[in-house]
């Protein structure tokens, strides 16, 4: 299998806990890292493809309908949205 060589800059926080990580699993820092990426493309990619066949067929009507239907109340605490002037 080839390999692409990419620099990449970490924090030293996210290097130090990768370190530390790949030498629990056994395994280099590189392959650590690679698995990793691997993890990430994998679940970005099914998430896509899942809320694209959940979304087919569904028009915008039906999701304001959805909406309008919605009870009006108060978030669950942690729900909130951020205050528009918090910064």
């Amino acid at each position: 299998m080839s390999r692409t060589t990419i620099p990449v800059k970490l924090p030293p926080s996210l290097g130090n806990a990768a370190r530390k990580l790949a030498e629990e699993d056994g395994v280099s820092l590189d392959q650590w890292v690679s698995l990793a990426v691997a993890q990430k493309i994998s679940s970005v990619e099914t998430a896509e493809a899942f809320f694209k066949r959940r979304s087919q067929g569904a028009e915008q009507v039906d999701l304001l309908e959805i909406l309008r239907n919605a009870p009006d109340r108060t978030p669950d605490p942690g729900d909130e949205l951020p205050s528009a002037n918090a910064q």
